[in-house]
């Protein structure tokens, strides 16, 4: 329960093209009003390493208060937060609308913009963000085996963490040239759409950088699960990144470019019927929170945002209107279920669990704790160990659970957890295993 506000949490639309947004004076202001706030309560110290390393700052200082930390710290902090959202969402009792206002993500965005339109980002960081560019470049046929191939070299991996700063163990994700953009289009075919509640029964899927390159068996999954319920599926005629990695580099030019792309054609789908999901909840939450915070008088933004749902919600909504397929040829056994936090931070419940539970003779056991990986977090070689303890408390549950399946909604911080685990071979999207429960 939120100790002092017991209303339910408010965003205030992020102000980004004021002049005041971008005043490092007034920014540092606003830094040391919320830091001394959070150093005061310290309930969040659990979810990430920002709150540690603000709060040694802070224990370290001459005065033992935030007015003995140096400014020149204070971008410490922020290099900690990778805008997972829980402390706003699940921790902290000081959000709008209490009169205190405190949104500890979108501060650290509002530091990380300024700091990069100050100072840039390093090669690695505009490289790693750059995801279609990087994808796309790396996975044309035989170049992807060749990147593969590199990648899972020694020599080449030490090479990359001295030249890069990219971890030697960090696992990098698969690049294929059969993209889910590929796979899936044989396979569209018509159904005619049922409307059920505020679902049209008509849906595009937007791909992402991440499951149209890493991960394109997802699309055929989410293909097969969504037409055997009588859905209409199509593949989202073109896309650009939704700009979640350029957002968590402070890179607010650069989403608005994405953003002036991607909108009108997702827009154009919303008019034409169709509802919006994407198999990433990153990408999800960009199109139903981020973009709608910085754009909040956009009627496109806005329209897309009402039409864009998590898989899983999708699949719920349908289901409580009678229109969900539950009669399935095979069980699932014990599932070992990560909550991705892009996902627990849509306030839509745990309803990947909710669904998967339809299944006979299936346990899903939820672990609300974050995977500690983050788009590129895991991965820097600056924060890899930092990411491992994060994602300690999660590894630990699925190693004492033995489960027979692993999943999360992100398959990233599933890969991620996977290859901590001593106890899982591989990680599998839920998508994945409904398609498999139903025996598509």
């Amino acid at each position: 329960m939120r100790e002092g506000n017991l209303e339910a949490p408010t965003r205030h639309p992020i102000d980004w093209q004021s002049a005041d947004y971008w005043n490092r004076a007034s920014l540092e202001q606003e830094l040391e009003r919320v830091y001394d706030i959070c150093h005061g309560c310290r309930r969040c110290v659990s979810l990430c390493d920002a709150f540690p390393t603000l709060f040694d700052l802070v224990d370290e200082s001459p005065t033992l208060e935030v007015d003995g930390v140096d400014t020149a710290d204070y971008g410490k902090v922020v290099d900690q937060c990778y805008l997972c959202d829980l402390c706003y969402m699940t921790k902290c009792p000081y959000v709008p609308p209490h009169e205190w206002n405190v949104d500890f993500p979108h501060l650290m965005l509002r530091a990380k913009a300024i700091a990069f339109r100050e100072h840039g980002a390093r090669l690695r960081d505009r490289v790693l963000t750059s995801t279609d560019t990087l994808f796309g470049l790396t996975s044309i046929p035989l170049v992807d085996v060749t990147v593969n191939a590199m990648n899972s070299n020694t020599g080449f991996r030490k090479a990359l963490e001295s030249v890069m700063g990219i971890h030697r163990e960090a696992p990098i994700p698969t690049l294929h040239s059969n993209t889910l953009r590929k796979q899936v289009r044989p396979l569209l075919r018509p159904v005619a759409p049922t409307p059920i509640g505020n679902t049209t029964g008509k849906l595009a899927l937007y791909a992402t950088c991440y499951g149209n390159y890493n991960s394109p068996e997802i699309g055929v999954d989410f293909v097969k699960v969504f037409q055997h319920n009588g859905v209409h599926i199509d593949i989202v005629p073109k896309e650009k990144c939704c700009g979640m990695p350029k957002l968590e580099l402070g890179d607010l030019d650069s989403v608005a470019r994405l953003k002036e792309t991607n909108i009108p054609v997702l827009a154009e789908l919303v008019d034409q019927g169709y509802d919006l999901t994407a198999p990433v909840p990153s990408c999800v939450l960009m199109y139903k929170q981020e973009l709608p915070l910085l754009y909040p008088d956009d009627a496109a933004v806005k329209k897309v945002q009402a039409a864009f749902y998590d898989p899983f919600e999708y699949l719920w909504l349908r289901h409580k209107g009678g229109a969900l397929e539950t009669v399935f040829k095979n069980a699932l056994g014990d599932i070992a279920y990560q909550v991705a936090c892009h996902q627990r931070v849509q306030n839509i419940g745990l309803k990947t669990r909710d669904v998967l539970s339809l299944v006979q003779d299936t346990t899903v056991t939820a672990q609300e704790r974050c995977s500690g990986h983050d788009g590129t977090y895991a991965i820097k070689k600056e924060t890899r160990d930092k990411s491992l303890k994060i994602a300690r408390p999660v590894v630990r549950k699925v190693d004492q659970q033995q489960p027979d399946h692993f999943i999360s909604d992100c398959p990233m911080a599933a890969n991620h957890i996977a290859v901590l685990s001593d106890s899982i071979d591989r990680a599998e999207h839920p998508m994945t295993l409904l398609r498999m429960a139903y025996g598509l």
